[in-house]
């Protein structure tokens, strides 16, 4: 029979799992208590990072879906919840690491699909999600101009060429066509 304390603990992390957009997996031997406290600010405000007993979060995972991450629970792991943007905390986690190689990233849970270390430091590399909406926004912008820009070319090309041909036709220019009047009369 399980303990009420382990079954709450269990309760509370499968919780933790299935409201988070993702969870990343560490290794945190040799870091002390100081560091550590660094670690979750560098983290920002969407991100928990708990230190966890592997078997119960083993189970967590299981209740709340995540099979993937079985055999990375071994050794001293602690897990980064995140709930907000991915890739700021992503990146906390590499430049945390570079500069603790102590911290050894173990792999990760995104949208319910398994993450490598490798794969994570990928996401990290991206831009921020508000970065890349705003170049999205940029570039639909540009080609809206040069749509707006060639429509707006076209009449403005045929207004310009129908007055020079007016001008042309009124100076008598050599080559031109008769006016259309003067055909008429002819006949």
């Amino acid at each position: 029979m399980a303990r009420p304390d382990k079954s709450a603990a269990v309760a509370e992390l499968t919780d933790k799992f299935r409201s988070s957009n993702a969870a990343v997996l560490t290794e945190y031997r040799g870091l002390t208590v100081a560091q550590l406290k660094e670690l979750r600010r560098s983290l920002g405000e969407n991100a928990q990072y708990a230190v966890v007993k592997n078997t119960l979060t083993k189970i967590a995972a299981n209740e709340a879906g995540i099979n993937t991450l079985d055999d990375q629970f071994t050794g001293p792991t602690a897990v980064a919840f995140i709930t907000g943007d991915p890739v700021e905390s992503a990146k906390g986690l590499r430049d945390f690491a570079k500069d603790n190689p102590n911290l050894i990233i173990k792999g990760g849970v995104l949208d319910g699909k398994a993450l490598t270390a490798d794969e994570i430091k990928k996401l990290a590399d991206l831009e921020s999600r508000e970065v890349l909406l705003a170049k999205l926004a940029g570039a639909m912008k540009g080609k809206q101009s040069q749509a707006a820009a060639l429509f707006q070319a076209l009449p403005s090309k045929f207004v310009r060429t129908a007055e020079a041909l007016r001008a042309k036709v009124e100076q008598g220019g050599a080559g031109t066509p008769a006016p259309v009047e003067a055909e008429a009369a002819a006949e």
